[in-house]
């Protein structure tokens, strides 16, 4: 079984990494002449990282919701 609080650590943990992720000194590193597939690097960096954050925010939702479900498959919230 898990913390309590772990969803909630997690899900702060996810923001700081999309937000350094997406920080200006991080998105420097790729804004060069570069292509990948055809694709200037920057561009593909930030659709790759938003698609990632995507991602990983839903595998988040669906643990955070089966978390909170008890056997039966009732909502613990939902009182009776």
């Amino acid at each position: 079984m898990q913390r309590p609080g772990l969803i909630g650590e997690r899900a702060i943990g996810l923001f700081l990494v999309a937000f350094l992720a997406l920080n200006p000194p991080i998105l420097s590193i790729f804004s060069t002449e570069g292509f990948f597939f055809g694709v200037p690097l920057l561009y593909f960096y930030l659709f790759g990282v938003w698609g990632g954050i995507i991602l990983l925010i839903g595998v988040h939702s669906l643990a955070a919701k089966a978390r909170h479900q008890s056997p039966t498959g009732r909502d613990r919230g939902q009182g009776g």
